[in-house]
């Protein structure tokens, strides 16, 4: 286990556009690494200097905590009864240099959060968020309602998608719905576990071309990540792929996601 994650007061917030600085991290089917992902894209962008937030969306079977080895006081859980506030409910996981707030892993006691709470939820997180540099939301798997409402108000959705068909069914269905609701949201493509940067963009132009030919969409492509034997490693080790094997294939990957997610659009 890793070092207890602890309290942090977030500095005064500065006045960027609401959710311009939040990037919700989703997949329309699990499996595809969308929540090691997560964590490893907030990250980067705190190796990289800046002020970082992950956030655990994954309202059914939240489990960034036990990716990362740590038990946190409070969760998510606390907010939504209303005994905490999201900023009281954030900690700082000091080893890797960027807060978090914690879903309650173990049990699917969210899942069913009525929507006008999960509304309010994400206003708060939006406010939270002029605090950080970049906000990452792990959104859970999937394209139902409590998910979509918590995406909605990101300013950038990066799609998770493996070669596995049914991934990039999913993953289409998400951009398809997605794009009926908010129509021109920022929606990249990240191909992960990819056996070569090639392949990975073979699979990403199968969705491209789909997108293209019934959407009239164009997403544009993330990164690719490729398959690498250090992440299963740094999973099952409960500790960040950037700490325990940084100069990997797969690190290099989503570094290379996150320089280009701060480029901007």
């Amino acid at each position: 286990m890793t070092g207890m994650p602890v309290p942090t007061l977030a500095p005064r917030p500065s006045q960027r556009p609401k959710g311009r600085n939040v990037v919700a991290v989703a997949s329309g089917k699990g499996g595809v690494g969308k929540t090691w992902f997560s964590i490893t894209l907030t990250h980067a962008l705190a190796r990289a200097g800046h002020r970082a937030l992950l956030f655990d969306g994954d309202l059914g079977l939240a489990n960034v905590d036990i990716q990362l080895g740590l038990m946190p006081k409070h969760d998510l859980g606390s907010v939504v009864t209303g005994r905490l506030t999201l900023n009281q409910a954030t900690v700082s996981y000091v080893e890797g240099g960027f807060d978090i707030i914690a879903g309650r892993s173990g049990t699917g006691s969210l899942a069913n959060i009525p929507l006008s709470r999960l509304q309010l939820l994400s206003e708060d997180l939006n406010l939270l968020a002029c605090a950080y540099d970049r906000v990452v939301l792990d959104l859970g798997a999937g394209v139902e309602k409590t998910v979509r409402a918590l995406a909605s108000n990101a300013g950038t959705i990066a799609v998770v998608t493996t070669d596995e068909p049914t991934s990039l069914t999913d993953a289409y269905a998400f951009i398809k719905i997605t794009q009926m609701e908010r129509p021109g949201t920022d929606m990249r493509v990240v191909v992960n576990m990819a056996n070569s940067t090639r392949e990975g963009e073979r699979i990403y132009n199968t969705l491209l071309k789909a997108c293209e030919g019934f959407l009239k969409v164009s997403p544009p492509l993330a990164g690719v990540i490729r398959r690498d034997l250090k992440v299963r490693e740094a999973i099952r080790n409960q500790t960040p792929l950037l700490m325990r094997s940084p100069n990997c294939e797969a690190a290099a990957d989503v570094e290379a996601i996150a320089e280009k997610l701060m480029g901007g659009r």
